[in-house]
């Protein structure tokens, strides 16, 4: 390492990241972050100097996962300071959640797959006691391996990541420990505040050689060793090898489905943790506003539960005397008909949920709405709308269209 990039991270030591679920707190970070979101992030960024030293990153994804702060508003931001040019490397790392979310959705049996599979892999847990206890040391962060140790403590006690940790974390689960992926994933997405379904199922299925067909990724001590700058260097107790996973099963294309248009009359605005600012792309006025959320399961942390619950009250914090208390639970039809009644309106419009917990929610509430008299409308984002179809292969063809996307945005390339 040169002697500039010792000093950058002397000069930007201790700083970490509070993750608090509202959009004032979303918006200090990205402020806080903008200044290095050029040379500095393009050279720093896969350094995890750890969780009390966050320089090297934005640690924006807790809120734009939930939209608190949105992926347009982000570049805005980052445009003000740097040009495309400089900050390439950063919009690029913007574009892959939307990138990894698009590819998702036109390839729904590959998250029914893996729900399908995690099921098995528990089931499996219970016939082979040797594996089980396997999976509980590793989920203790009890391995013995430093490192993947350390990473699990943190993960657990923050709700966050670095992303090269969470790389060298999926590796070691699936090739050094011989762990099934899906257990990992599921454990990441329980733990990570930031946990979406799309970006963290494909990220182990890219680890395990699964989304790139037969390119796996290798953890090694001497790119820990260099990347945590000697915090951990796990010689002699890493796989040295990556035989790539394989699935009999075959992905298939499915069309994205045609953009809904907004429904004429009044309706009730529903909030979820996929969005919580649906005021911005929804412009007209609500007659009433409820905030839903996915009860919490068993094995999701209460970090997890809080900030999504904390990022809904927060969006219905913005509309006064229209809201209703933020509700986790799994009962949302029986909410939503008492919410429209009280509204005076049989129409809900909230924003499109991708594959995952709200979506599963809101296609199991449709059809018995619809019994009750209610249509339920999921209303999608422009930035969506314009990223998605571009996910198709690989990232590259997304990558060579930002630009053209970015102009569609409104945004003046230079």
């Amino acid at each position: 390492m040169s002697s500039s990039d010792r000093l950058s991270h002397f000069s930007l030591k201790q700083e970490a990241v509070t993750f608090e679920p509202s959009r004032h707190a979303g918006l200090q970070r990205l402020g806080q972050f903008k200044p290095r979101a050029g040379a500095h992030y393009a050279n720093q960024r896969n350094f995890d100097l750890g969780s009390d030293n966050r320089s090297t990153v934005s640690g924006l994804s807790p809120w734009i996962k939930h939209r608190l702060v949105d992926e347009k508003e982000v570049l805005a931001e980052v445009f003000s300071v740097h040009d495309l040019s400089a900050s390439m490397k950063f919009v690029q790392e913007v574009f892959w959640r939307g990138y990894f979310k698009g590819w998702m959705q036109q390839r729904p049996s590959v998250w029914h797959y893996y729900k399908s599979n995690l099921k098995l892999a528990f089931e499996g847990l219970e016939r082979d006691l040797s594996r089980k206890a396997d999976y509980v040391e590793a989920t203790k962060g009890r391995t013995g391996i430093s490192c993947f140790d350390h990473w699990c403590s943190e993960l657990k006690s923050t709700g966050y990541l670095h992303n090269h940790a969470r790389m060298w974390f999926a590796s070691i689960w699936i090739f050094t420990l011989r762990l099934p992926w899906e257990l990992g994933a599921d454990f990441f997405l329980n733990h990570l505040i930031d946990g979406d379904p799309a970006a963290n199922t494909l990220s182990w299925r890219w680890v395990g050689g699964l989304h790139t067909k037969g390119k796996t990724y290798l953890a090694c001590p001497s790119n820990i060793a260099k990347f945590t700058e000697g915090r951990f260097e796990p010689i002699g107790q890493l796989s040295t090898t990556a035989e790539p996973l394989t699935e009999e099963v075959d992905h298939s294309l499915v069309p994205l489905m045609p953009v809904q248009p907004m429904p004429e009359g009044d309706f009730l605005l529903l909030i979820t943790p996929e969005d919580c600012q649906p005021n911005t792309f929804i412009e007209a006025q609500p007659a009433g506003v409820l905030g839903l959320l996915p009860a919490s399961n068993s094995h999701q942390s209460e970090k997890v539960q809080a900030f999504a619950q904390g990022a809904v009250a927060d969006a219905l914090s913005r509309f006064e005397h229209l809201t209703s208390p933020a509700t986790a639970t799994n009962n949302w039809v029986e909410h939503l008909v008492e919410a429209t009644r009280l509204a005076g309106t049989t129409q809900i419009v909230t924003s499109l949920a991708t594959l995952g917990p709200v979506a599963s929610h809101l296609d199991a509430a449709k059809a018995r709405l619809a019994e009750h008299g209610i249509s339920l409308h999921q209303h999608q984002r422009t930035y969506d709308g314009l990223v998605w179809p571009h996910a198709t292969k690989g990232f590259f063809n997304l990558k060579k269209k930002i630009p053209t996307v970015l102009t569609d945005l409104g945004f003046v390339m230079q």
